[in-house]
């Protein structure tokens, strides 16, 4: 009976032993798979216009602008294939599409305009404007180390006597991104 009591003792502390091994191995596997992600970048987009000397009392409000649902997220979102899309966590807008594409067309209008007071949509100066563009982008596309398409449609309409505006914008870029890699 001494022989089999000392043979269990002797089982679960080989046992307690291969427990405490597997776990310290899995935790510094977890910690070691941790300690190599790469950190993540984020992204705004540019006006294309400097500012331009004020030369008009002109006002316009832009906005809202509407994105697809496909691009409506942090992640940047590139064509990896024929139906096919990735999201790459590592390189995200730094704030929504939206509002880095509304942001843009109202710099680029100021500049473009030679006036000051071209508000947003959700800025409370708007309700005033002369004019407002409304934006709805219908395509924005892109394939790494290939192309990036933006395809917007927009209204612009005078206050005063509701007349409109309607044109589309087009713009496709070759090469514009490093090709991503999947490992």
């Amino acid at each position: 009976m001494l022989e089999l009591n000392s043979q269990t003792s002797k089982c679960k502390r080989v046992m307690c032993c291969r427990v405490t091994l597997a776990t310290v191995l899995t935790l510094t596997a977890f910690v070691a798979g941790c300690g190599t992600t790469p950190p993540a970048r984020f992204y705004t987009l540019n006006a294309a216009s400097a500012p331009a000397a004020t030369t008009s009392n002109l006002s316009v409000s832009v906005g809202p602008v509407s994105v697809p649902a496909i691009v409506d997220r942090p992640q940047i979102v590139v064509s990896t294939g024929a139906n096919q899309v990735a999201l790459d966590d590592f390189n995200q807008w730094a704030s929504p599409l939206q509002n880095n594409i509304a942001r843009v067309v109202a710099e680029n209008l100021a500049a473009m305009l030679g006036t000051p007071r071209v508000t947003l949509s959700s800025q409370s100066l708007g309700a005033d404007a002369a004019y407002r563009a409304v934006i709805e982008v219908q395509r924005f596309e892109s394939t790494p180390g290939e192309a990036a398409i933006f395809d917007a449609v927009w209204t612009v309409r005078r206050s005063r006597d509701g007349a409109t505006q309607i044109g589309r914008t087009k713009q496709a870029t070759r090469r514009w991104l490093p090709r991503i890699v999947e490992q």
